[in-house]
């Protein structure tokens, strides 16, 4: 596929790698030329260092043929003219980088549309988004609602007081049993796992599960003692911070500590909930924290714009008691360090934003897409097209690649968990996990067979 991406920040340059790897043809289109050095030399990509509005520009990367048209840069208005002139230089699909609330707003989509700007997204937004479900299950290190919650994975660091070690999956996740382990994170190594795989202590392991199994899952992994959050203090007062504070649950109680007195000012006009505290300081200070509460708080999340200090924060907030932490951690390089400092969930926008849009390219009908970031790894929802090579046959006998495994399906909205008799039907939506730069490999068991005459 051929992809044109304009804005060679933090998302783009993340997706246009990205795509690179996956041997797609990839322009990134820049008018800063320090933020395109090395680039080109250094992946599979063409860099042009002009204007991402300039229609000659759009036009010498070949705009016109473009599967899809992303626009990245920083300014939002800047983003939706150039998917605007994509769209009618011939772009197949434009996505544009948004920062205003209001245009997400579902009775403004099709006029959206109507213009040339066929999806939007706001990183801040979806990262919001997953910071709530991290914060509903303390215990849990990440959480996918699947299908509008039928299927839930969870992702579960393992203690010695898991109840499950040390036994063969096969024998964990049979037929009737009410979970499936869908992957694992074991030092640096991900694995799709088979039947003869056994847990060990210290994994990070992906349950496929129904709501209602939820607790039963909560007690085998030997997470009982965890609180549910009722308190959080979140450090740092951006626009993350204010979108996670207006999704707050209502049993939920937040104290964002800000150090910008003025920025406060802003949280105060921004945020009107009887539920969120604006309080001015350092949300590194021990004084600060201890007297703010902290050893009575269930929750602690650092979403500064520094990597190297969320990740103090919460080490921190740890040594003090808190139970679930969470941490911005936009460096990438950061990622694998923060885990191994063992601190809890870690957020990275431009990963979140990147899924979202690499969604858009699959071929196959693909309704949700994301990045098991801890594990190298993807899941995505898939519908089964009429006559698809995936409803041929039960599971066990598709011949599915290697690292590749179907955790559940959903069908006439009731979730299922898929074993290797489960047959598959047009028209159900099926969770596939893989190792990244696989899942095009599965993409054409779900795609509609055309049979020659």
């Amino acid at each position: 596929m051929k992809i044109v991406i304009a804005g060679a920040g933090a998302v783009g340059t993340h997706l246009s790698k990205l795509l690179s790897t996956e041997n797609h043809d990839c322009v990134l289109i820049d008018d800063d030329d320090e933020r395109l050095e090395g680039i080109d030399s250094n992946y599979d990509i063409m860099a042009i260092c002009q204007s991402p509005t300039s229609i000659k520009t759009l036009r010498d990367a070949g705009t016109a043929s473009a599967d899809l048209f992303v626009g990245v840069t920083r300014l939002e208005s800047r983003n939706i003219t150039a998917c605007m002139l994509a769209h009618a230089l011939g772009a197949k699909k434009t996505v544009a980088r948004i920062d205003n609330y209001e245009y997400l707003q579902p009775q403004h989509q099709e006029m959206f549309r109507q213009v040339g700007v066929d999806s939007l997204v706001y990183p801040e937004v979806l990262a919001a988004g997953d910071i709530i479900s991290g914060l509903q299950l303390s215990w849990v290190r990440q959480r996918l609602d699947v299908h509008d919650g039928a299927l839930v994975l969870l992702g579960v660091k393992l203690r010695d007081t898991c109840q499950i070690l040390n036994q063969p999956i096969k024998d964990l996740c049979g037929p009737d049993d009410p979970y499936h382990i869908v992957a694992l994170k074991r030092g640096g190594e991900t694995i799709i796992p088979g039947g003869l795989d056994v847990l060990q202590n210290g994994d990070l392991a992906y349950f496929m599960t129904t709501k209602e199994y939820i607790p039963h899952i909560k007690r085998i992994v030997g997470k009982e003692q965890y609180e549910d959050v009722k308190s959080v203090i979140i450090m740092g007062g951006g626009k993350t911070s204010v979108r996670a504070a207006l999704t707050l649950p209502d049993n939920m109680h937040a104290k964002i500590i800000e150090s910008s007195l003025e920025r406060c000012e802003q949280l105060n006009q921004l945020i009107d909930r009887s539920n969120i505290m604006i309080i001015h300081g350092d949300g590194r200070d021990l004084g600060l924290l201890r007297e703010e509460g902290i050893r009575n708080t269930q929750a602690f999340v650092a979403l500064s714009g520094n990597a190297e200090t969320n990740i103090l924060a919460c080490l921190t907030a740890k040594k003090l008691g808190v139970r679930k932490t969470i941490a911005m951690v936009e460096n990438l390089d950061y990622v694998s360090m923060a885990e191994g400092l063992d601190i809890g969930t870690i957020i990275n926008k431009k990963t979140v934003a990147a899924s979202h849009i690499f969604q858009m390219m699959m071929r196959a009908d693909v309704r949700n897409l994301r990045t098991l970031m801890l594990a190298d790894s993807e899941v995505a929802e898939l519908v089964a097209a009429e006559g698809a090579r995936v409803t041929k046959n039960p599971v066990k006998a598709l011949g599915l690649p290697r690292g590749i495994a179907i955790g559940g399906l959903v069908r006439s909205g009731k979730g299922i968990l898929v074993n290797g008799n489960t047959q598959i039907q047009a028209g159900d939506s099926v969770i596939v996990f893989c190792h990244r730069h696989v899942l095009d490999k599965v993409e054409k068991y779900f795609k509609k067979t055309i049979i020659p005459w």
